[in-house]
């Protein structure tokens, strides 16, 4: 193997080893004490062990799909419908909708939905569904309204309707641009997540509040890592999901060019 072949291998090798790392601590985090030990006092325990790491990082992922999956819902048919003649004008309103979740703090609005629905995950999902909206619905807006008029027109001039134009041309070609939506969602999400412990929410946050009310570091720094490696992960996968699409798309432009 040559030095080229080395440098361009070097970054999956990398990626798989950091995610190899993850998921042996969240299985195993045992076998991370020896690290993890200088950071905690003396006679304060190491290693999380009110819950199992595992099981909270599949509750916070699952928190944070939930909630994305349903921003991107709306988000992007909400984006589809102003892009209609007969929904342009409320251009106006959807945006106003969509900014909501960026004028209050997370914080804000899980003390305000907590009254409403209770303690547990369902403040939360209202959190990141809200603070998920606007990336989204602006790039899907985005990408479908900078579609190249000409692979339009042949669409239409190919005698297709409005619906087939907009599943087999119009969202394939915006694809790229919502998934890089998706994708700023997804970061945020990862992070704003972890105060979803406050309100008895099961997620990567309490082993950070826990690691904040005992000042042991151990626990700050597990809860930390495992959220920010989880959100290079996801970030470094839609990235490259999204080369994917986008070079799909140049290949349904061409075709209908």
């Amino acid at each position: 193997m040559t030095r080229a072949d080395v440098s361009a291998w070097l970054p999956t090798i990398v990626r798989a080893a950091v995610v190899a790392a993850l998921v042996t601590f969240l299985v195993a985090p045992e076998l991370f004490r020896p690290l993890l030990a200088p950071l905690a006092e003396t006679g304060q325990p190491v290693i999380y062990d009110r819950a199992s790491l595992f099981d909270l990082t599949v509750s916070h992922l699952t928190t944070v799909t939930i909630a994305i999956v349903a921003a991107t819902v709306v988000g992007v048919g909400l984006a589809i419908l102003v892009t209609r003649p007969i929904g342009a004008e409320f251009l106006p309103l959807s945006r106003s909708i969509v900014n909501v979740g960026q004028t209050f703090p997370p914080v804000a609005v899980l003390a305000l939905a907590v009254p409403i629905v209770g303690f547990g995950e369902k403040p939360t999902l209202i959190a990141l569904f809200l603070y998920g909206l606007l990336p989204i619905f602006e790039n899907a807006l985005t990408g479908l309204t900078r579609l190249p008029p000409a692979v339009v027109e042949a669409a239409r001039g190919m005698g297709m309707t409005d619906a087939q134009r907009l599943v087999k041309v119009e969202l394939p070609l915006a694809l790229p641009v919502i998934l890089e939506g998706v994708r700023l969602s997804v970061v945020i999400a990862l992070a704003t997540a972890t105060i979803g412990s406050t309100v008895a929410a099961k997620g990567l946050g309490e082993v950070i509040v826990a690691g904040l009310l005992s000042n042991n570091l151990a626990y700050i720094v597990q809860g930390g890592l495992v959220v920010a490696v989880l959100a290079v992960t996801l970030y470094d996968a839609l990235s490259a999901l999204e080369r994917v699409l986008a070079r799909r798309a140049g290949r349904i432009e061409r075709e209908n060019a």
